[in-house]
Parts: C-alpha cells; sequence; structure tokens
C-alpha cells in the first residue's frame, strides 16, 4: 500500500479562509466510491457479522476494495448555523465526493470540521489547495453576512406588536440552572415574576447579522402562536447585544429523555396521546402557515400532568400561501428527503419528520442508531427508511409508511393524522375496557 498524501486547509476565526497548506502521508483502505449517491450504506451490520463473514470465508467484499486517491481538508473556524452544509457545498461544487465529514464543537463556539474526500488526482495537491483557496474565496462574502445600517431585529420586528407588550427586562430574571447548551447559546432554568421559565440566552460574543435575525423570526413565530400544545411565549430580551426568549418552564423534560435516557417503555394508549398531542400542536402551527423544520422528540417536551407541547422554533418559518423552500435545516436523523437534497418543499417535511418521531415512540429506539447523522441523511436519500417494528399495531406501521413516502404529497396532513389517531385511540380504549371486563367476570 502506498503512502496517501492529504492536504488540510486551516482557517483563521474571521472566516473559512485557509492559512498554511500541510501535507500528511497515512495508509488507508476504502472501497471505491465515485459520488455520494453512489455511497454503501449497508453499514448496519456490526462489526461481529462482519468478522463472522471474513472467518466463514466470505472475502468477495475484499476482493473490491481497491486503492483510492484519498484527501483530507480540516476547517477551523467559528461555529455558525448550517457551516457542515456549507462546507459540504463546496467540496461539491469542485468535484470532490466526501467519503468521511467529522465535526468537533467546542464550548467556546469554535469548530473542527474534517472532510475525507476523493474525486482529485493523487499528483495534483496544490491544484486541488488552490482550487479550494478559490472556491472558500468565492463563498466568503455570502457565509459572513454583510453589515446593515438597521438592526436586523428592529428590521424584522418592525411589523408586530410593540415591544412594551412582551419585552422583559432582564433585571427581572433570575437565572438558574443551565439545562442545555447549543450552537449559539445556553438554555436555563430561571424565574421571571414568581413563575419557573426557561431562559434561552444568546451569546452576545458570537452574535452577527445572520444570528440576530434568527432570534428576530423565533421570537417573532412565537409571539404569534398560543396552544394547548405549542410551548407558550413569555417574553424575550431584544437589546443587542443581551438576547434571550423566555417560554414557561416544562418540567417533564423532552420525550428523547423520556424513552432513551429513563429508557420507558410506552403502551400503546399513552402512546398515543403523546402522538395526539403533537399532532395537535403541528396542525394548529401549519394551519397559521408555520413550518416547524426540526420536529424531532429532543424538541417535543413534556409538563407536569405529561402534556406534550412543541417547541424550539429556532429555525422554524413563516410559509406564504403557496410558497416553497430550499435551505437545507434541521436534524439529519429526521429531516425529509426532499430537505437533505435542496429540493424545494413545505409542510409536509414536518410529516416526515413526524413518522420518524412516531417510529421512535414505538421502538424507544433513536432512529438510524448504527450509523453516523450523515450516513443517515445519505441513506435517506436514497430511499432508506426505519426498520418497522415488528410488534406494533398495524395501523400505526401503515401510518408511519404513508407519512415517510419520498414524494410529499402522498403524505397525509396533520388534519388527517389526528383524526386516524384519535379513532385508534377510541378503539384501543374500548378493547381495553372490554378485557377488564372480561376478567372482572
Amino acid at each position: 500500500m502506498t503512502p496517501i498524501p492529504r492536504p488540510a486547509c486551516d482557517t483563521d476565526d474571521g472566516g473559512v479562509v485557509p492559512s498554511q497548506k500541510r501535507i500528511k502521508d497515512c495508509t488507508i483502505e476504502f472501497e471505491p466510491c465515485s459520488k455520494l449517491e453512489d455511497l454503501n450504506l449497508d453499514v448496519r451490520k456490526s462489526s461481529k457479522d462482519m468478522e463472522e463473514r471474513y472467518h466463514s470465508g466470505d472475502v468477495s467484499r475484499r476482493q473490491e476494495v481497491s486503492h483510492v486517491p484519498i484527501h483530507e481538508f480540516i476547517f477551523s473556524t467559528v461555529d455558525k448555523p448550517k457551516l457542515l452544509s456549507q462546507l459540504s457545498a463546496l467540496l461539491s461544487d469542485i468535484g470532490l465526493n466526501i467519503r468521511e465529514a467529522h465535526v468537533f464543537s467546542t464550548t467556546d463556539g469554535y469548530s473542527l470540521d474534517v472532510f475525507v474526500v476523493d474525486g482529485w488526482p493523487i499528483e495534483d495537491t496544490d491544484g486541488l489547495y488552490k482550487a479550494m483557496e478559490e472556491a472558500i474565496a468565492r463563498s466568503e462574502g455570502s457565509w459572513s453576512g454583510s453589515s446593515h445600517p438597521r438592526s436586523s431585529i428592529d428590521k424584522a420586528l418592525a411589523a408586530g406588536a410593540k415591544p412594551g407588550d412582551w419585552e422583559i427586562d432582564r433585571r427581572l430574571l433570575k437565572i438558574g440552572e443551565n439545562i442545555a447548551s447549543g450552537s449559539s447559546g445556553d438554555l436555563y432554568r430561571g424565574v421571571y415574576l414568581g413563575q419557573d421559565v426557561a431562559i434561552k440566552i444568546f451569546r452576545s460574543e458570537q452574535l452577527n447579522d445572520t444570528q440576530e435575525e434568527e432570534f428576530a423570526q423565533e421570537v417573532a413565530i412565537l409571539r404569534e402562536v398560543q396552544h394547548r400544545n405549542v410551548v407558550r411565549f413569555i417574553g424575550a430580551c431584544t437589546k443587542s447585544p443581551h438576547l434571550c426568549i423566555v417560554t414557561e418552564f416544562m418540567p417533564g423534560g423532552s420525550l428523547y429523555d423520556y424513552l432513551h435516557k429513563n429508557h420507558n417503555i410506552l403502551e400503546l394508549p399513552q402512546l398515543l396521546k403523546f402522538v395526539i398531542d403533537v399532532c395537535k400542536g403541528m396542525e394548529y402551527l401549519h394551519q397559521n402557515n408555520i413550518i416547524h423544520r426540526d420536529l424531532k422528540t429532543a424538541n417535543l417536551l413534556m409538563d407536569t400532568q405529561n402534556v406534550v407541547k412543541v417547541a424550539d422554533f429556532g429555525v422554524a418559518r413563516f410559509q406564504n400561501q403557496g410558497g416553497v423552500m430550499t435551505a437545507e435545516t434541521g436534524t439529519y436523523r429526521w429531516m425529509a428527503p426532499e430537505v437533505i437534497n435542496h429540493l424545494p418543499y413545505d409542510q409536509k417535511a414536518d410529516v416526515f419528520s413526524f413518522a420518524i418521531v412516531l417510529w421512535e415512540l414505538v421502538t424507544a429506539k433513536v432512529p438510524y442508531d448504527s450509523m453516523t447523522p450523515l450516513q443517515a441523511a445519505l441513506g435517506v436519500r436514497q430511499g432508506l427508511r426505519p426498520d418497522l417494528p415488528q410488534n406494533a399495531h398495524p395501523k400505526l406501521l401503515d401510518l408511519m409508511q404513508r407519512c415517510w413516502e419520498t414524494v410529499p404529497d402522498k403524505r397525509p396532513s396533520f388534519s388527517e393524522i389526528t383524526v386516524e389517531l384519535e379513532t385508534l385511540l377510541q378503539e384501543s380504549q374500548t378493547c381495553q375496557e372490554s378485557a377488564e371486563a372480561d376478567n372482572r367476570n
């Protein structure tokens, strides 16, 4: 096996700009792959399975392995939303095929993105480095955003209610324990005017026009929604750089933690009540022309009565009647194929995500748990879906398959889903009552 040079492009804090060139020697075997679309996604087989196949004499796959010239790029920069998809698009634009992608984020707001790629002659490392420099130079302006004479927040909120209706004096907030941390801010439990609240605080040192606009968009959406199954908006601090959003505190935590950290297995009646709550919240949002775009169990929270509410509108958007979107956003394991493929999409993208949530609640498993998020996304765009659970109710299996249809128009609406689930809940309760009566007799 011959050494394979892997050039790395480093960037400083101000943007994705190469500052030096490094050549590494390494020895690696990879299966041939000409395009992302052609990636072999049979990764669900365990290493034990592969070892057994090897020792049993099945070496056909080993014979298929060939030596492919690969390169490694390392981008070091300030962490920002959609950075991974931007860098992936940049590599694709110069004709490279992504073999691996690894992202490392620090607690102080920096990111290290590592890509292993092929598709470039091994002997032309200098040409590859130059092509990458030129691609970054072309893209840098659109990533950094431009400055505006008027505050992004002021512009986005100008048409709405007067800030006095919901503007919060930060001095009245009592900030308690940290609940969670994200790429742009932190979530705390706190107290405001005597009530328990959740406080989403945006990191001032990372604020730029894009993040201020996203903050303003989240506030604008939260101001407009009021429903039993949507987390209640209390107010916001909009005086940059001290930005925060205050919502009701949900003591029951997320459905993700309920399933995967507390290891709860849901009986059918409780499962149906959970998903009906989700559907009613999403039906309300869609009726108000709002697409959530990041529906997943981590964003579904419970109150003390186990009522589930849709939360986290950080990437949600208003959709005009008949409008479509193309921006990739959300979380790969729950993301619809049209979003992954940067095709026009609408509210039916949320329905696809709901199908994965439903599967997750039925199985109590993380979707595609044997894959990385990127592998899962590549699989979904090729038609991959989670394995259907064997012991689930047939009507739930049928529903999730219709909700994760590749063609968005074939997916039902949340109004239709709610009716189906409520009917199934009534049937299950009737059966349960009959069984209890039989036991008493």
